[in-house]
C-alpha cells in the first residue's frame, strides 16, 4: 500500500507541469491560435526559473522569471501570427525551436548545478496538517509543492472565468467567430494578445516546476516532450479546465510507469512476457495518438475545436 501511495504521488507530481502546460494551450485555443510552441516555452521558463534561483535562491522571484521569459516568447507568437497574419502552425515550430535553443544554450553554464538545500525544503514537497492524514489521498495531494496546489486553483479558476464571466464568453467569441466579436466592438487583437500572453505565462509555469521542484538541478532538455503532450491534452480535455485535471494526471500516471518500473513481466500460461522501458516510455505517445484519432471521431459540438482555430482573421475581409 505504502509503494501505491507513493507511485501516484509520483504521477501527480509528473501531472502537475503538463496541468500548467495544457491550461495554457486552451488559453490559446480559445482565441483561435493554435499554439505549438508550448515545448519551447516551458524550456524557457525552466532555464530562466533555474538560474535566478541558483543565484538568489528567492522562490518568489525564480518563478515570477519562469513565467516573464515565457510570457515574453508568447508575446513573440503573438506579433507574428496577430499582428503579421503569419502561418500559426510554422511559428508555432519555430518558437518551439527557437526555445529549446536558447535553454539549451543558456544552459551551459548552468549544467550540474543543483540548488541550495534552502531553496530545495521551501519549494519542495509541503505536509498539510490534518489534511495530511486521510487515507491514501493524504499523501497524493497534500503532500505536494505549493505549485500544485496553484495550479489546481488555476485550473478551477480558468473554468470559472470561461463559462461564468462575460470576459471568458467574449474570449470564445473571439475563437469562434472574430468577425461577428469584431462587429460588436469587441477589440479582437487585444483579446487574443492578452490570452496568449498569459497562456504563455502558465507554460513557463510548467517548465519552472521541473527545473525548481521536480528535478532542482538542470539539465539538458529537461522538458523531455511535455509540452508536446500537453498540445495532445488540450485536445483530449476537450478545451475543459476541469477535465484537464484529469488528462494531465493520467499522463502522468503513465510517466511515472516508466520512471518506477524499467520492465514489467508477467506470465500467461507457460509463456514469459516482458515488457521492456523502451514499450513503457512509448506509451504516453501511443496514447497521444489514439487521443486525437478519438477525438477527430467525436461529432458533438463542444467536443470540437473553435471554428476559428489556427486561423487568421483578416479584418478587411468580414
Amino acid at each position: 500500500m505504502n509503494d501505491l501511495v507513493l507511485f501516484l504521488q509520483l504521477a501527480v507530481q509528473l501531472g502537475t507541469p503538463l496541468l500548467f502546460a495544457t491550461l495554457g494551450g486552451i488559453l490559446n485555443d480559445k482565441v483561435g491560435n493554435l499554439n505549438l510552441g508550448i515545448e519551447g516555452m516551458m524550456m524557457v521558463g525552466a532555464c530562466a526559473g533555474f538560474g535566478v534561483a541558483y543565484h538568489t535562491s528567492s522562490p518568489l522571484l525564480s518563478i515570477v522569471t519562469a513565467g516573464v521569459a515565457s510570457l515574453l516568447l508568447s508575446l513573440l507568437y503573438a506579433l507574428v501570427t496577430v499582428t503579421f497574419k503569419g502561418n500559426q502552425t510554422v511559428t508555432g515550430f519555430a518558437i518551439t525551436i527557437l526555445g529549446t535553443g536558447i535553454a539549451n544554450f543558456s544552459g551551459e553554464s548552468l549544467s550540474g548545478l543543483t540548488l541550495s538545500p534552502s531553496f530545495i525544503r521551501i519549494m519542495g514537497i509541503q505536509i498539510i496538517p490534518v489534511l495530511i492524514n486521510i487515507p491514501i489521498l493524504g499523501t497524493v495531494l497534500f503532500s505536494q509543492s505549493y505549485l500544485f496546489h496553484l495550479s489546481l486553483w488555476l485550473a478551477f479558476g480558468l473554468y470559472f472565468y470561461l463559462k461564468k464571466t462575460n470576459y471568458g464568453l467574449i474570449m470564445r467569441m473571439v475563437g469562434e467567430n472574430p468577425a461577428a466579436a469584431d462587429t460588436s466592438g469587441i477589440n479582437t487583437t487585444s483579446y487574443k494578445y492578452i490570452h496568449i500572453a498569459l497562456g504563455g505565462l502558465l507554460c513557463g509555469l510548467g517548465g519552472a516546476f521541473l527545473s525548481l521542484v521536480f528535478v532542482p538541478r538542470w539539465q539538458d532538455n529537461i522538458v523531455a516532450g511535455m509540452g508536446w503532450i500537453a498540445v495532445a491534452l488540450v485536445i483530449f480535455s476537450t478545451w475543459n479546465p476541469i477535465k484537464a485535471i484529469f488528462g494531465s494526471y493520467l499522463f502522468g500516471l503513465l510517466r511515472a510507469l516508466s520512471i518506477k518500473y524499467q520492465n514489467i513481466s508477467f506470465r500467461i500460461g507457460n509463456n514469459d512476457i516482458s515488457i521492456t522501458s523502451q514499450i513503457i516510455d512509448m506509451l504516453p505517445y501511443l496514447l497521444t495518438i489514439v487521443i486525437l484519432v478519438l477525438t477527430t471521431l467525436s461529432k458533438k459540438r463542444e467536443n470540437q475545436a473553435p471554428a476559428w482555430l489556427g486561423k487568421s482573421y483578416f479584418r478587411e475581409d468580414r
